[in-house]
């Protein structure tokens, strides 16, 4: 496994099926982190090595992101899966993030840049929120001042946060 940032989502939902947990990190110095650089980079991760990759609200940091996908493509050992999320409804980061914020991405959208590399038969992408989780998130509502049941609408036309997987062909 290779998780963008940090391993925790490796080690919170993949327990004990995970053999190796590996992090990338665009700057160096950070605590458990084996790859640094910029993902969109050549060479910055070894070919055909990974058996799933995990990038959290990573893809909308990344200028180009095509060649970004490339490098996640030629990263996964054949049969090998990615597991996106981007953002479609979002303030912009104030802190470390902010100059490099460059992208939000609709459903569609993710879909044509997974299209760039894997074949659409072996992607899924699903949207979640509405309106209101929308809304709640941008003024800064928490969870507890808004009815569960009224989070947990999907729709199409306006989600928070679109999710992706990508499996590499045989």
């Amino acid at each position: 496994m290779l998780e963008i940032g940090d391993t925790a989502y490796t080690v919170q939902f993949g327990g004990d099926r995970v053999v190796a947990a590996e992090a990338f990190h665009r700057f160096a110095g950070q605590p458990g982190v084996t790859y640094v650089g910029d993902i969109s980079g050549a060479h910055n991760l070894p070919d055909d090595t990974f058996d799933c990759m995990v990038l959290t609200q990573t893809l909308h940091l990344i200028f180009d992101m095509p060649a970004a996908i490339a490098t996640i493509w030629n990263a996964l050992k054949p049969g090998g899966s990615v597991l996106v999320t981007v953002p479609w409804i979002t303030s912009i980061d104030k802190g470390e993030w902010n100059a490099t914020w460059y992208w939000a991405l609709s459903p569609a959208g993710l879909r044509k840049l997974l299209e760039t590399r894997f074949a659409p038969s072996d992607i899924a992408v699903n949207a979640y929120g509405n309106v209101l989780a929308a809304s709640a998130f941008l003024y800064g509502f928490a969870e507890h001042e808004v009815r569960p049941q009224d989070l947990d609408v999907d729709d199409p036309l306006c989600p928070v946060i679109v999710a992706a997987s990508a499996r590499k062909a045989l």
